[in-house]
């Protein structure tokens, strides 16, 4: 069965560009150790209210709901990137990460940071459900 490791990280607005060459380089790093599928996905900041996700008879106002931006701690200057792998399995996961992690292409040394990944947000998903519309 499919694993999947998911992501939430605050990430400086101003480096989107260096964050989507890092996940580009992460994608080629992950493929070579196991990894089936990448998604990166940079917050819509203008996008749905919290509240357009109820029902109308269950709709409270949007300051009740939690939103990414403080699930991730995300600061002024900062939005949130979500992330997630798709591995064929948790074995073939743990093997991949463990080689990823080691990967001479993924130590950056004292190169900028993109993003603060001790403030990085992570866990693994067992798929409970995965439909998808034909065509």
């Amino acid at each position: 069965m499919a694993y999947i490791d998911c992501f939430l990280a605050p990430v400086p607005r101003a480096n989107r560009a260096a964050y989507e060459a890092l996940a580009r380089l992460s994608w080629d790093v992950l493929k070579d150790h196991g990894a089936l599928a990448v998604t990166e996905c940079w917050l819509d900041e203008g996008g749905p209210d919290a509240a357009s996700y109820h029902g109308a008879d269950a709709r409270q106002p949007s300051e009740v709901y939690g939103t990414f931006m403080r699930a991730a701690g995300a600061r002024e200057d900062e939005t949130v990137v979500l992330s997630w792998v798709e591995w064929p399995d948790k074995a073939a996961r743990d093997a991949g990460m463990a080689k990823v992690t080691l990967d001479p292409r993924m130590q950056f040394g004292d190169g900028p940071m993109v993003f603060d990944g001790a403030r990085l947000v992570a866990g693994g998903f067992q798929p409970m459900l995965r439909r998808t519309a034909p065509g």
